[in-house]
């Protein structure tokens, strides 16, 4: 049962099959596997034949079969699609649509359970409904069952995932969805991983005391940087994390094994981070970047809000002024996430000559541009993020108008997005309506097509016939507004 296709193609579908049947795990296959399989790929070249996808047919029928390998030995998983022809569509859809969804779900084929229903498939949940799902599926796990717990992150992140990217490539999402999709996912994750580290932490070693003996509770913050910060996280970014707490520095934990309270927060940072990061069967959940710390990878793992306030004050850098712009609380104390804000504002509010703060944020930007931008012939490539007139030039200018006007316009410093500072400063008149929906445009633009280029596993070095009005737009600006004269 073979589709009507170009003679090329058929003779890569023949050798594709001829591959698959001659491969030594299908020769070693039970009978009752063999059996299962030799139904399933009928079908599979059915549904393949009558669906439409840009991509040559081979190609898709590759994908697809690279996932029918990984489940080889485990072929319940050809049962679940033989039974299920809906799941067994979304699978060919979402395959050809996206190499980085195949992939996924050739590493991770318990996540073809989430093709069952087009209906949850397509229809991503509020934050609300991502803490209750998470919450039933650790419900019968025990908080010292932390390998338990650290299979379920796992799964949950991957399911969520890939919900968002079947959403995003049939169009069902726009980009902001997107982003505020892929952020929530990560924000949930890190309010469990907490909680899981504080009570592992706890039962170990007793809960640490403030000054007046009261318990800590647990008086501590994760702190997002960068793309979770700014509430734009994309497929496959990592976590720029700080961790702060507000513990008294003479008191210790009453436990049996007691230890300092800056013990007991460094070591409650290292398990979170050892919870996010440790690689098992089913993957790691994020990569984690903690060099936006205070004295970065030379600075304690774990600083108190005082050190982190005097850090920010007395020694940090333009440059980490800039970073706190898309700084956020995403987990811990609610009232001490308070406090963080109160220090973020004091600081960004500073008031600032504007002729050195231009001065270090060009040179950082120079600095970047050589280091990160495109190589090779002047003007042939551009490089969607650290080329001139891309995303970078974009974030830098909304960084540096915050640490220029926050003094007078405190209200710059609410969000820490950078579409909603932009608006800010359309509404304060400090930038002109024009500039502000070009620049909104470009970065739109820009983000959009680096998520398309994620999932299409591309490289987001593009040519520079691509996108001329936008960097046009983005570089006059920044002439404008980073001139001495302005």
């Amino acid at each position: 049962m073979l589709p009507e296709v170009a003679s090329a193609s058929l003779e890569q579908v023949l050798a594709q099959l001829k591959g698959l049947r001659e491969s030594r795990s299908v020769i070693a296959m039970q009978a009752s596997a063999r059996d299962r399989l030799d139904r399933f790929v009928p079908h599979l070249l059915m549904v393949l034949s009558l669906e439409s996808f840009e991509l040559p047919y081979s190609e898709a029928l590759a994908r697809v079969l690279n996932l029918v390998e990984s489940v080889i030995r485990r072929s319940a998983y050809l049962v679940l699609l033989l039974e299920n022809p809906g799941a067994l569509r979304q699978l060919v859809r979402l395959s050809a649509a996206s190499p980085w969804i195949a992939e996924e779900l050739a590493k991770h084929p318990a996540l073809l359970d989430e093709l069952l229903d087009a209906r949850t498939l397509y229809t991503p949940p509020d934050k609300q409904g991502l803490r209750d799902e998470l919450r039933q599926a650790v419900l019968r796990l025990h908080w010292e069952d932390l390998e338990g717990h650290m299979e379920v992150l796992r799964h949950f992140r991957q399911a969520h995932g890939l919900r968002v990217a079947a959403s995003e490539v049939t169009d069902i999402l726009p980009l902001m969805k997107v982003s505020d999709y892929l952020s929530d996912i990560a924000e949930v994750v890190l309010e469990h991983v907490l909680n899981l580290a504080w009570e592992n932490m706890v039962a170990r070693h007793g809960t640490p005391r403030r000054d007046d003996g009261s318990y800590c509770d647990p008086d501590f913050i994760v702190v997002a940087y960068g793309k979770l910060g700014g509430i734009e996280l994309a497929h496959g970014s990592d976590l720029d994390l700080v961790f702060i707490h507000d513990a008294s520095s003479k008191q210790s934990t009453d436990g049996e094994r007691s230890l300092d309270n800056q013990t007991f927060y460094t070591r409650l940072g290292q398990r979170i981070i050892h919870i996010i990061t440790t690689r098992m069967t089913s993957g790691e959940l994020y990569e984690v970047d903690m060099r936006l710390r205070p004295s970065g990878n030379s600075g304690l793992l774990v600083s108190s809000l005082t050190a982190f306030e005097k850090y920010q004050k007395d020694e940090a850098w333009v440059w980490e002024h800039q970073a706190l712009v898309r700084a956020r609380v995403v987990a811990g104390c609610p009232k001490l996430a308070e406090r963080f804000n109160a220090v973020r504002e004091q600081v960004l509010c500073q008031s600032r000559d504007l002729a050195p703060l231009r001065e270090e944020v060009i040179k950082m930007r120079e600095k970047m541009r050589q280091h990160l931008g495109t190589k090779g012939p002047d003007g042939q490539y551009f490089h969607l993020k650290q080329d001139a007139g891309g995303i970078v030039d974009i974030e830098f200018m909304v960084q540096y108008a915050v640490l220029a006007w926050a003094k007078s316009e405190p209200s710059l410093v609410r969000y820490t997005d950078n579409i909603r500072i932009l608006g800010c400063l359309e509404t304060l008149q400090r930038l002109d309506p024009t500039e502000v929906h070009r620049l909104i445009d470009a970065y739109k633009a820009y983000r959009s097509a680096g998520h398309r280029l994620a999932l299409q596993r591309q490289s987001t070095t593009l040519d520079s016939s691509l996108f001329i009005p936008e960097r046009e737009a983005v570089t006059q600006l920044w002439q404008r507004l980073l001139s001495p004269t302005h």
